[in-house]
């Protein structure tokens, strides 16, 4: 099962609610919940939100076994491959993809939640906190790229570091 089928699946969280009426409608109503605001909210999910939904759905499926960090390393580089696949061969591309087309589109949406859904499983299981990794990191990068040496370039850190170095 890839997470195509899982991204699929957790669309339908909402059908198996209106299904299921035993005692785990208030488990279903808090997934239902997670699901709609993923819907409804777009890019604006959280993480952590994210994390939950694809928790629960690893849960319900006893997949825990399988989801080793190595494991999900292996496949996030996977869907990495399918997602290059993509635009392999098709030279440089230009912003907006105004050249691909709806099917295109769908399967590089597809690909791009593939990698998203194994890396924020991946995160959940080393109990990294990606928020404050993405505002770690950035802040680093703040520093080793400062604006007002590296704009319009496109030149690796250690080049500013080592004409830095040689005015001082």
């Amino acid at each position: 099962v890839t997470l195509y089928h899982i991204d699929k699946l957790i669309h339908t969280l909402q059908l198996e609610h209106s299904t299921n009426n035993d005692d785990t409608s208030d488990v279903m109503d808090n997934r239902e919940s997670t699901a709609s605001k993923m819907e409804n909210d777009a890019d604006d999910i959280t993480v952590d939100a994210i994390k939950r939904v694809i928790h629960d759905f690893v849960e319900e499926r006893e997949w825990q076994k399988f989801h080793t960090p190595r494991n999900l390393l292996c496949a996030l580089v996977g869907e990495i491959g399918e997602l290059s696949e993509i635009f392999q061969w098709r030279g440089e591309v230009k912003c907006g993809l105004p050249e691909f087309s709806h099917a295109d589109k769908t399967h590089l949406n597809e690909e791009m939640a593939d990698c998203l859904i194994y890396l924020c499983r991946l995160a959940d299981v080393c109990n990294v906190n990606l928020k404050h990794a993405v505002i770690d990191k950035m802040a680093k990068n703040r520093k080793k790229y400062p604006a007002n040496l590296v704009k319009g370039s496109s030149k690796k850190y250690t080049h500013y570091a080592q004409n830095n170095n040689q005015h001082k």
